[in-house]
């Protein structure tokens, strides 16, 4: 079954807006993992802008107490060190996460809005990918499904990696519209390839109660969703983070099982 990564990056933003340490980024993430989520997923930034790298390291404590649950932690691998902000190699170093997913962000960039492009950074990635694995963790490296073939799905593997995050923010933008039918198909096409070449294969970024179930019932292979922005937006105006992670794990369930239906 498709496994819910329940980002937190969004209760930091609060947090941060007034300083102290209300709400709690932890507490959040403790919230989530006993409402069913399967993991907690965090993208500290340089600029400290969300979830620092001291909450890195308190949730990767937390989530000892639930050893099935995983931490994924996201970041650019070439953003260099600064004050408050140690690198992303650095943060794994130390939390010892179980994935580590690798984001081309720019230097003060609002949010993820495109991935890697393989083959042509495969050379870049092979150089930091063996570092994070001999952490012990699992690599997964974010991607655009209009760009990613079985070329880009060799490439990736040739660099080491183990899993592609199918960037879903399009999709989402579609559905929206009232058009998903327009792009699922390259969604649907990326998948297949990273498949083909012994890949797992993610999906995150604007993902939400109304859209997930059909990118579930069209790729039923997706083994991850990463899911912060929405998710917290809906706890926010709705009937709280631990329902709203239940709402989520029903719909994984109901398209999974769906798919395993016989037809």
């Amino acid at each position: 079954m498709t496994r819910l990564s329940v980002n937190v990056n969004k209760i930091a933003v609060l947090r941060n807006s007034r300083g102290g340490r209300f709400p709690d980024p932890i507490e959040g993430a403790r919230v989530a993992l006993a409402a069913g989520a399967d993991g907690i997923t965090v993208h500290p930034r340089p600029d400290r802008r969300h979830i620092r790298a001291e909450d890195v390291q308190q949730i990767a404590e937390l989530l000892r107490a639930w050893p099935e649950a995983e931490l994924n932690i996201e970041g650019n691998p070439f953003a260099p060190p600064r004050p408050g902000y140690p690198g992303l190699l650095a943060l794994v170093e130390t939390a010892r996460p179980r994935q580590v997913t690798l984001v081309p962000d720019a230097e003060g960039q609002l949010t993820s809005d495109h991935g890697f492009l393989l083959p042509a950074q495969a050379e870049r990635l092979a150089e930091v990918v063996p570092r994070f694995k001999a952490l012990g963790a699992r690599v997964s490296v974010f991607v655009d499904a209009d760009r990613f073939d079985r070329e880009s799905a060799r490439a990736a593997r040739a660099a080491g990696v183990d899993a592609v995050e199918l960037y879903t923010g399009p999709y989402a933008e579609a559905f929206a519209r009232g058009e998903a039918e327009a792009v699922i198909g390259l969604y649907v096409e990326a998948a297949a390839a990273a498949l083909g070449e012994g890949l797992r294969v993610h999906a995150g970024h604007d993902l939400d109660q109304g859209n997930l179930g059909l990118l579930l019932a069209r790729i039923p292979a997706i083994a991850e969703v990463s899911i912060g922005h929405a998710l917290i937006g809906e706890a926010l105006l709705g009937p709280g983070l631990a329902e709203t992670v239940r709402r989520y794990r029903a719909i994984i369930r109901a398209a999974c099982s769906s798919a395993a239906a016989p037809r």
